[in-house]
């Protein structure tokens, strides 16, 4: 076929070169990630980069286990980490919805023991105190599982306290997600884990979950712990761990934190990002709704001073002049990293398992060069 219209021509010529700028824009983004890689020897690599509504860059680079030598694919899914407490939260807010809870309601009352700082032992410590780090409950005497808390089961759970008042200041506390998994259960009637799949994932068609033996070994991105006295990465098996007779000994409405609802999702970084697209668009993705308009905003709004919403944080200090709404992951070797913009509709979902970065840096290195990156080359630019 020969075009002759000039206006044609024309519309085809920038066609042409905007296919050949974003090609361009696509290679010196990848080059810079390998670059990020070399300087802080990161194993493996998976990225995706959303706009509006839609991914419009994935990838995986580095290996997904050293010792076989076998190359990262986009399929291969990571423990998240702490980017799991937004899907505990979002079950919240389906449940609130349900009129089934209520934000305000005493953790005593939802988690069947008392649940009160003894410092103020006639102040409430609220569900909403709970999703927003503000309960003035502390990890201090562990978070793997509810005796930890329980009165009756442990002679020290007072230490598992703060000196502040509740609601009055900020603590990031793993305990407070896993009390929210026996919540859920105990208002829904069904499993942790079965909860968010059946509620959350399967509307939104994507492949993951806490169960580890629901999922595809085989497509597990090993996690590799560095050690900076050695140098040298140690494998953290620990991070799949199928946890059986746990299991078998299942109570219901009290063992959730078998299934870590503080850290334990397993997900690809490209259905994590059409994840954080649902968040993105107030509550839906492709049609699906998950929460409504109001429970969106109610997430990403403000609680704490420093920023923390309902397990969705508001970052100053990931790119810069840009107020980024999401949560970071760290465990295992694995950081993790899931920011949006909601109102110039742009995302980015960083994964990796392994590299030199200091673990105790908040956003961690590796994440904040990689966001950064990603942001400057396919965003920024376009």
């Amino acid at each position: 076929m020969v075009i002759t219209n000039p206006r044609n021509i024309a519309i085809l010529l920038l066609a042409l070169i905007f296919s050949f700028s974003a090609r361009g824009q696509v290679a010196e983004a990848e080059a810079d990630l390998r670059r990020i890689m070399d300087e802080m020897d990161v194993v493996g690599m998976s990225v995706a980069v959303v706009k509006d509504d839609k991914i419009i860059y994935s990838n995986a680079l580095g290996l997904q286990d050293v010792e076989r030598n076998a190359p990262l694919k986009e399929e291969h899914i990571f423990r998240i980490a702490s980017i799991s407490k937004s899907f505990s939260a979002t079950s919240v807010m389906q449940l609130v919805e349900a009129g089934k809870l209520s934000l305000s309601d005493d953790m005593s009352d939802l988690v069947g023991f008392r649940v009160r700082n003894p410092k103020y032992p006639e102040k409430v410590i609220t569900l909403k105190m709970a999703l927003s780090h503000t309960s003035s409950i502390n990890d201090s005497e562990g978070y793997f599982n509810l005796d930890v808390i329980n009165p009756a089961k442990n002679p020290d759970w007072a230490k598992c306290y703060n000196d502040y008042e509740p609601g009055k200041g900020y603590e990031y506390c793993n305990l407070n997600f896993n009390m929210i998994g026996t919540i859920i259960e105990k208002k829904s009637g069904e499993r942790f884990d079965q909860y968010v799949k059946q509620h959350i994932l399967n509307p939104l068609g994507l492949y993951g979950g806490y169960w580890v033996e629901s999922l595809d070994s085989t497509r597990f991105a090993t996690l590799y712990a560095y050690d900076p006295a050695t140098k040298e990465y140690t494998p953290s098996p620990s991070a799949y761990a199928p946890r059986r007779e746990e299991i078998q000994n299942y109570v219901m409405g009290y063992s959730a934190p078998i299934f870590s609802p503080t850290g334990g999702m397993k997900m690809s970084a490209t259905d994590l990002a059409k994840y954080m697209l649902m968040h993105m668009n107030d509550g839906a993705y492709n049609g699906v709704r998950i929460i409504s308009k109001k429970s969106a905003k109610r997430m990403q709004k403000k609680v704490a001073e420093n920023g923390y919403g309902l397990a969705i944080d508001n970052v100053e200090n990931l790119i810069p002049g840009k107020t980024m709404r999401g949560h970071t992951g760290t465990a295992y070797g694995l950081y993790s990293a899931m920011f949006f913009h909601p109102k110039e509709k742009f995302g980015i979902v960083v994964l990796t398992n392994g590299s030199n970065t200091p673990a105790e840096e908040e956003p961690n290195q590796v994440i904040v060069a990689t966001v950064n990156s990603l942001y400057n080359h396919l965003i920024k630019q376009q």
